[in-house]
């Protein structure tokens, strides 16, 4: 209940009545509950004066009661919730109410404000905050989810074949998962052959694994509500210098960045050090995307490593690095791990090898 207190204190210091997580991240960050509400809604409400709520769908109420200490609401499909949530809140203790609302859309926007008059303002940038320093607990998870993502590598790497294509990888990767307890990736698995790989999100297919060409693999699992996200680039068969050299600056950039992460450096800092290498180089245009995103119980979160972010990086926070270089038509690399800002650098979740690997 440690987070529920710092929210209370925080509606405290602002003199709102009342704080309502509608993204279910959130709420099972705050409280250790998950559900996904999919197009019925879920609630946490945090008030100033009284215990929280979690209001939801009537049929997740038992597995909610068996994990959170306060009051639970169901709603069925056949009533009103707006109703139901305007009836369990009440008159509130201040006319102001604070809202996350990166994740809220319209509908349940509006339909909080038919069930409570007040006036709104945002919570995200708070609970960005409270997600931001990691704890050792946390980190301790991210590291366990970060050794579920070198066993998913290493189950790709042992797939590789040129008589497979993307998706026969991606098949094997996920089910060696399934088979390991866990249950489910972070995210779509990407195994992206040759050009395929030379589009940052680039889609998987049935396209068979091409000799003398790099092969890219961006994976990750969840663990205990943490996630972990890692890329690494391996060549098939023989691919020509050209490419080689490409995956070298890539990691020349993805190494001087992190030896660069230390707290009192900024986030643009830290993009800098990678982008430089790359552009000195000539191919700064095909490094297209921010050089990192925070990493936690959500797989992209607070803080974005870009150009322009002048946050300056403490002790705890958890973010990737991951330099790319895309030339279509010709090579596509990307490197990356993720890791945590410690007193004296960066330590990593991820241990795969970097050097280019031969298959």
């Amino acid at each position: 209940m440690e987070k529920i207190h710092q929210i209370v204190a925080h509606l405290d210091s602002e003199n709102a009545g009342l704080a309502i997580f509608s993204d279910p991240v959130s709420i099972n960050y705050l409280t250790g509950f998950y559900s996904d509400p999919h197009e019925r809604h879920l609630f946490l409400f945090v008030f100033r004066d009284r215990e929280p709520l979690l209001f939801l769908p009537a049929l997740e109420t038992a597995g909610a009661k068996n994990k959170v200490p306060f009051e639970v609401i169901g709603y069925q499909d056949s009533e009103n919730p707006w109703t139901k949530i305007a009836d369990a809140i009440g008159q509130l203790s201040s006319n102001k109410v604070l809202a996350e609302f990166d994740s809220l859309n319209l509908t349940r926007y509006h339909g909080l404000r038919q069930a409570i008059s007040a006036d709104f303002a945002d919570l995200t940038p708070l609970i960005n905050r409270m997600k931001l320093i990691k704890s050792a607990d946390e980190v301790a998870k991210l590291m366990y989810a970060g050794s579920f993502a070198d066993k998913a590598m290493q189950i790709g790497f042992q797939a590789i074949s040129l008589e497979k294509t993307e998706t026969d990888i991606i098949t094997e990767i996920e089910f060696g998962m399934k088979k390991a307890g866990v249950s489910k990736m972070s995210f779509e698995t990407m195994v992206l052959s040759a050009d395929n790989a030379a589009n940052p999100h680039g889609h998987p297919g049935n396209n068979l694994i091409q000799n003398d060409a790099l092969l890219l693999f961006d994976l990750g699992t969840e663990n205990n509500g943490y996630m972990s996200d890692m890329t690494r680039t391996v060549a098939v068969g023989q691919p020509d210098q050209f490419k080689k050299d490409i995956y070298h600056l890539c990691l020349e950039a993805q190494l001087t960045a992190i030896d660069t992460i230390k707290p009192g450096v900024t986030a643009a800092e830290v993009d800098a050090a990678a982008r430089n290498v790359i552009a000195k180089a000539g191919y700064g245009e095909y490094f297209n995307h921010r050089l990192g995103h925070g990493i936690g119980s959500s797989v992209h979160e607070f803080p974005s490593i870009m150009e322009g972010n002048d946050l300056v990086l403490e002790p705890g926070m958890a973010f990737s690095v991951e330099p790319g270089i895309y030339i279509p038509g010709k090579v596509g690399v990307r490197i990356e791990d993720c890791g945590v800002v410690t007193e004296t650098g960066f330590d990593l979740f991820t241990q795969t090898p970097k050097e280019l690997l031969y298959f």
